[in-house]
């Protein structure tokens, strides 16, 4: 007989509400349950083991509704999930409960001129290539973008393509609101704007349900992707940096591969010389010739150039250079090497070069830099690191962070499922906890991501 009442309570779901399309099959609730986490050996033991329940797939915000309020009744906590292409467990549920799948929600609302309102479940790409039928692109697009979703992106992800231009999903004017339901016995639908939409925003679905976003749109490009490759890692590094800040070339993607990186993109060795350092660009078609020159004074090889093809759908067996970059370049690693993980680090903008040669000569060839350029929220001109490590243990893994905290870098640790231990400082806005208690009063969702909230009464107190 089952004794766990969380457990029990969710079996009862399916046959309250049989109109929907329930999962129940152990096996497919694991993989429901997971995401990319195993990307960092820390989380990949700290999260063995831990599932749902049962799992459904609404595509209704009835029957969304209909669901969640059958949770709060009887005491189910929440995990709300897109396509699991996160890397920090945010899909996998603490204590059992229910898995709530939003992938099969995933319709255009609408596009008005630089504006677009999709639900949650939308894949990026079909939202891209939908406001592209408008003359329309999304600002950002993560590596993951094929698959991974508008509302995951948003409640677990940072930006991607796009945040040389824009910043992260974070900067001002690139989120404008937020449809919500509550998680109450009565679920009730607000719309959130500005601010107090971006409280839910990176918080692993443990803030509220968040069922529609409305973000602002670029005007559609068909951009051209370029690989440039050099002998040294200082000429890579200025040519990234005049790149990056040439206000006249406008760009989607910049960022840079230091040596052994390029060697673990097999698919493109053809275009990446033996021990070659690498700079991956999207520039739009008018600004090829001034990036040209820029490449000329640094001693670079335009050894790719792909004119024309660029589409959010491509076509069978084209893919996007995009899709080496951001985390997706540790995926292709960890395919030749699993005894590599990574970091995320922030470097500062006034002297990230100084920042970046002193942790090469400390770190030998312990740690291999990959460095995604951008403009942060508040628009300098900045990278960010998506550092390979090679793993020996936890302990040396923090080491390492803590010898980037010396130099000034900042460390947003990927290698914890806790919101606030992700975070630089640890700490939350009061007013993100507000909105906590506004939106999920019982404490359902996610329950054990957020430090800040308590355990629902569901769960037992240890």
């Amino acid at each position: 007989m089952n004794t766990n009442p969380i457990a029990e309570n969710s079996s009862q779901l399916a046959s309250a509400l049989p109109a929907l399309d329930w999962i129940t099959d152990s096996l497919k609730v694991s993989r429901l349950s997971q995401d990319f986490s195993w990307f960092s050996p820390v989380l990949k033991q700290a999260l063995q083991g831990k599932r749902g329940d049962i799992a459904v797939r609404p595509r209704t915000e009835a029957e969304i509704a209909q669901v969640v309020a059958h949770c709060a009744r009887s005491g189910v906590p929440i995990t709300l999930r897109g396509s699991g292409t996160g890397n920090y467990g945010q899909s996998t549920p603490l204590h059992g409960g229910l898995i709530l799948d939003l992938s099969g929600y995933n319709s255009l609302c609408w596009v008005r001129g630089s504006v677009g309102r999709a639900q949650a479940g939308i894949r990026l790409a079909d939202f891209d290539q939908l406001a592209r039928e408008q003359g329309q692109e999304l600002r950002w697009l993560p590596s993951t973008y094929r698959s991974a979703t508008l509302g995951g992106l948003f409640g677990g992800g940072f930006g991607g393509a796009g945040s040389i231009t824009y910043g992260p999903l974070a900067s001002a004017g690139n989120v404008l609101a937020a449809r919500v339901m509550t998680v109450e016995a009565e679920p009730r639908i607000l719309e959130l704007r500005g601010a107090d939409a971006m409280r839910l925003h990176h918080t692993y679905g443990t803030t509220g349900i968040v069922l529609e976003l409305e973000v602002a749109l670029a005007d559609a490009t068909n951009w051209t992707e370029c690989i440039a490759t050099f002998t040294g890692f200082d000429e890579a590094l200025g040519f990234a940096q005049q790149l990056g800040n040439a206000p006249g070339i406008r760009k989607k993607e910049l960022s840079l591969m230091a040596a052994p990186v390029p060697a673990y993109f097999t698919s493109l060795a053809e275009h990446l010389p033996p021990g070659c350092h690498a700079v991956i660009a999207l520039v739009a078609p008018e600004a090829e010739e001034a990036m040209q020159l820029l490449l000329e004074r640094h001693g670079g090889t335009l050894s790719y150039c792909e004119r024309g093809r660029w589409s959010a759908q491509p076509a069978a067996g084209y893919k996007s250079l995009i899709e080496y970059c951001w985390n997706h370049t540790t995926l292709h690693a960890l395919k030749l090497d699993r005894e590599l993980t990574y970091l995320q680090t922030g470097y500062n903008p006034a002297r990230f070069g100084e920042q970046l040669k002193a942790l090469r000569s400390e770190l030998g060839d312990e740690v291999l830099f990959h460095l995604e350029f951008l403009r942060t929220k508040e628009g300098q001109f900045n990278c960010s690191g998506l550092e390979l490590v090679r793993f020996s243990s936890a302990e040396r893994l923090n080491a390492i962070m803590d010898i980037y905290r010396k130099h000034g870098v900042q460390i947003n640790n990927p290698h914890v499922y806790v919101v606030e231990d992700g975070k630089a400082n640890n700490q939350l806005d009061p007013a993100l906890l507000q909105t906590k208690a506004d939106l999920d009063p019982l404490n359902l969702l996610n329950p054990g991501k957020l430090r800040s909230a308590a355990l629902p009464a569901c769960i037992p107190a240890d």
